[in-house]
């Protein structure tokens, strides 16, 4: 029987996940996970990258992003799900492979620049603009995908030039060790949709518009109430454009089946269906949607000795496999 192939991915813990984690991630791990043998992790290092200062909420957030993940459908049994800073593995590996990587290829990745940006526009006068960690961010994220010597990272087509500094080093361990131990970890690119948040922009904790999976049934219909529609309609009956709906009718097409949404198509078209009630309607169908998951994140919060041994089990499968690959690098890199 064919071997299943691997796949690595991660997410930093910043709080409970929004509708745009769900429907552009969690959904599709889900479906991976049936497909392949799945390593799924809290980047709770890669935190610290850029608040290593702010970690009072970073326990509680590791709990969060995962109490969501189990919430969404990943399962225990069928995924190794653990924490990265209880693989001290990673750790390792990243320190052999900051000795190979040359400084230039670590300034050219897109993510830390992106990251060193975020960073140089919060930080006060007084606080390093880049630290030694954020700087080594790409390679600690080599790391991560090479620990597992997987074949696939699921990304979008945007985040594709974020793993070629992964293949780039795995190349050059391999070349300066003339061992042939790493894979070239290949994208599996994904279509990632771009959730709107309530405002019509990128859905983001930080904008506060933001559905979250936690969110209850009454906070979610307050919410959707207060999504952008089609601005060019001054009248309930006004003839409507969905495809200028900015937010409430790419909802129902997110929400909604195909017979619901070719309904609400026409009727807005006609004139026929005022927004207030399409919203009204909407949050009735995102709440349907997201019973079952916020029913098993209920059943987790009030069992967290449950989902403690989760991730404590989840990082000693993780510790079993790394183990294994670390010897091997150990041993090609000459290590006493």
């Amino acid at each position: 029987m064919e071997q299943r192939k691997r796949i690595v991915s991660g997410m930093r813990p910043t709080g409970k996940l929004h509708l745009g984690h769900y429907l552009g991630v969690l959904t599709n791990w889900v479906k991976l996970q049936n497909e392949y043998d799945c390593f799924f992790f809290v980047a709770d290092w890669h935190a610290l990258t850029t608040k290593f200062d702010k970690t009072e909420d970073l326990k509680q957030n590791t709990i969060d992003v995962v109490l969501d993940w189990l919430a969404a459908g990943i399962n225990p049994e069928k995924a190794v799900i653990y924490a990265q800073s209880h693989v001290p593995e990673i750790a390792e590996l990243h320190i052999y492979l900051s000795m190979i990587t040359p400084q230039n290829w670590v300034e050219r990745d897109p993510t830390l620049k992106d990251l060193a940006k975020m960073v140089r526009n919060s930080e006060e006068d007084n606080k390093p603009n880049v630290s030694y960690g954020l700087l080594g961010y790409p390679v600690l994220m080599a790391a991560d995908i090479m620990m597992f010597n997987v074949d696939y990272v699921p990304v979008g087509i945007d985040q594709v030039a974020h793993i070629e500094i992964a293949r780039d080093i795995a190349r050059r361990f391999n070349h300066i060790y003339n061992v042939e131990l790493f894979k070239e970890a290949v994208p599996k690119l994904t279509q990632i949709p771009l959730v709107k948040g309530l405002d019509g922009q990128k859905m983001g904790k930080s904008f506060h518009n933001d559905i979250k999976i936690s969110d209850d049934e009454q906070t979610t219909a307050k919410k959707i109430m207060q999504a952008i529609t089609d601005r060019s309609r001054a009248r309930k009956d006004d003839p409507g454009h969905p495809d200028k709906c900015e937010v409430a009718f790419s909802y129902w097409e997110a929400f909604g089946d195909s017979e619901i949404i070719e309904t609400v198509k026409s009727e807005c078209i006609a004139g026929k269906r005022g927004c207030v009630d399409c919203k009204r309607q909407l949050a009735c169908a995102v709440n349907e949607k997201l019973r079952p998951l916020r029913e098993r994140r209920k059943y987790y919060e009030n069992h967290l000795d449950e989902v403690h041994k989760i991730i404590k089990e989840g990082s000693e499968k993780a510790r079993v496999e790394a183990g294994k690959l670390l010897a091997q690098v150990r041993d090609a890199v000459r290590m006493y």
